[in-house]
């Protein structure tokens, strides 16, 4: 009788360990596609998006058919300062700001918040 407790411990001890692994693995797995799953979700963002005012007044200039020349000889600026303001080197005064805005149809409000 003893020796049937001697066989049957070992064992049982072996099935738990092989249901704490199993139970581990599935843990692991479920882990690992919620977190593949969340990066997705976090990793997309709609392409309209702006997130500098650069790429903002740059988006807006294309909507509206102007090229850099343009917009440039409508606020009395050099193209190269235009194409500063869209690469983010620097950024237009609040003069400029105003007289875009104005040159795109939308108040400054509007110009910034697309920028965000």
């Amino acid at each position: 009788m003893a020796t049937n407790y001697v066989v049957a411990i070992p064992v049982l001890l072996l099935a738990l360990a092989l249901w704490a692994l199993f139970i581990y693995v599935v843990v692991l797995i479920v882990r690992a596609l919620r977190k593949y799953l969340r990066s997705n979700q976090e990793g997309k963002s709609p392409p309209e998006q702006i997130k500098s005012l650069g790429e903002a007044l740059k988006a807006r200039r294309t909507q509206r058919g102007f090229t850099q020349e343009y917009v440039a000889e409508a606020l009395g600026v050099s193209r190269q300062a235009v194409s500063k303001w869209e690469n983010g080197s620097s950024e237009p005064s609040t003069a400029n700001l105003m007289a875009l805005a104005k040159l795109y149809g939308l108040s400054v409000d509007e110009l910034l918040h697309s920028a965000e």
